[in-house]
């Protein structure tokens, strides 16, 4: 039965961030292969990258390749421990911690190629 705790949300979080980190690749392996269609198709798209949701979006796609990672850590201690599944609510908070940091970390470092371009 959902009950809304800590272990259900990181399941939703675990889930949408890999979704999101396949269609980031899946974009990318787009934008790379372009090139066979000619240099200014390629330049096309490359400038649509550099439109604002695209640069938001890459503060929030490097948040969740951070999030991913460390929950995954997080799911092979459980699964590889016993001692794990104790402190898994612990070790949930500490991966939002950790993703929350590199999410503003991110946001501090793009913070110019977000507001001025390149």
């Amino acid at each position: 039965m959902y009950r809304g705790r800590e272990g259900q949300w990181a399941f939703l979080l675990h889930r949408l961030s890999g979704l999101a980190i396949l269609f980031y690749l899946l974009l990318h392996v787009f934008s790379i292969g372009s090139f066979i269609f000619g240099e200014r198709f390629y330049m096309a798209i490359h400038n649509t990258y550099d439109l604002w949701p695209f640069r938001i979006g890459l503060v929030f796609v490097s948040a969740g390749v951070v999030y991913h990672a460390f929950n995954g850590l997080r799911i092979i201690v459980m699964d590889f421990t016993g001692a794990g599944v104790a402190y898994q609510r612990q070790m949930w908070y500490a991966v939002l911690l950790i993703s929350v940091a590199s999410f503003f970390y991110a946001l501090l470092t793009l913070w110019p190629r977000m507001v001025g371009g390149y």
